[in-house]
């Protein structure tokens, strides 16, 4: 069950870092550290299979901003901090 529990909050804080730095990079636009919001989209954006039958769409989508690669780091940090005795 211990195992569960840092499984669980290790996906707790890595999703509080990526939440944290998409709100931090939101308030950063166009403001003095709008360097913050400065990101790339990676990923594909539609494929379309169309089988006569069945059609499917298909895209996957990342976009990562240097203050999501500032919180991830620091969130996982404080996860190894105050997640030691789970």
């Amino acid at each position: 069950m211990g195992n569960f529990k840092k499984t669980l909050a290790f996906i707790f804080f890595f999703l509080a870092g990526i939440v944290l730095g998409a709100f931090i990079s939101f308030l950063a636009q166009g403001s003095v550290v709008d360097w913050l919001a400065w990101g790339k989209e990676l990923g594909v954006e539609n494929i379309n299979i169309n089988l006569y039958i069945i059609r499917f769409s298909f895209g996957l989508m990342l976009n990562c901003t240097v203050a999501q690669l500032i919180t991830i780091p620091v969130m996982l940090i404080v996860y190894a901090k105050t997640c030691k005795n789970l």
